[in-house]
């Protein structure tokens, strides 16, 4: 792969929260064009302060983000990232604010200024392939914590991202929907950074694994 197949390229990037110590401290990041990629480290490491840098919910405090080919500084250049890159919560309900389950999955969809029609069919087709077809009408607060995650997968899988960034993918799901979800991305093309605990859904699905360590990233086992 070249140059023109890198979708992130964070260089030198620094970043703390308010009055407290630096979490990331020149951290350097490459993820390319279909790579699926672990990331992994002790809570605290950074791990979702990284998803958020990406995606610019958090800005950095030092270094420089590119994603899809351009650098990113302000919140109008995030706006396309985000329509690009699709980041699951590591809390369902942090993604999950409409009434209803076709509510919740067509919103970014409509919000794309796609037709209706079209979003209806996109909307069932995305929640029959995280194994909730028929739940269009069901209440979103009403579900499982692990109906609820995959609400949220499906939310997400319905803007058809071209990156996905999945923070605890199977937290409250079980072994049978972990195991939907294991084959859902596994058919799929987009390019991966996950965070995750698994080991075991980690091995099955990325291909390099990364550590976050002292604020920066290492090769890692997966």
């Amino acid at each position: 792969m070249g140059v023109n197949d890198t979708l992130l390229r964070l260089r030198a990037i620094g970043f703390a929260y308010p009055a407290g110590a630096p979490v990331l401290e020149g951290l350097d990041f490459d993820l390319r064009a279909g790579e699926r990629v672990g990331l992994v480290g002790a809570n605290g490491s950074g791990k979702t302060t990284l998803l958020h840098l990406v995606v610019g919910l958090l800005r950095p405090t030092a270094g420089e983000i590119e994603a899809f080919g351009s650098v990113r500084r302000r919140e109008p250049d995030f706006i396309e990232v985000r329509r690009r890159a699709g980041l699951l919560f590591q809390e369902p309900e942090d993604q999950l604010f409409c009434p209803t389950v076709a509510e919740d999955v067509a919103f970014g969809p409509l919000n794309l200024g796609l037709k209706r029609d079209e979003v209806r069919c996109r909307v069932s087709e995305t929640l029959g392939r995280v194994g909730l077809a028929g739940f269009e009408r069901r209440v979103t607060y009403h579900l499982s914590g692990g109906e609820r995650r995959l609400v949220a997968l499906a939310t997400v899988l319905a803007m058809q991202p071209e990156l996905l960034l999945l923070d605890e993918p199977t937290a409250e799901l079980d072994q049978s929907s972990t195991e939907r979800l294991i084959s859902v991305l596994d058919d799929l093309p987009q390019a991966m950074l996950i965070v995750s605990h698994d080991r075991e859904f980690r091995v099955r699905l990325a291909r390099r694994a990364v550590k976050l360590e002292s604020g920066q990233c290492h090769p890692a086992t997966i």
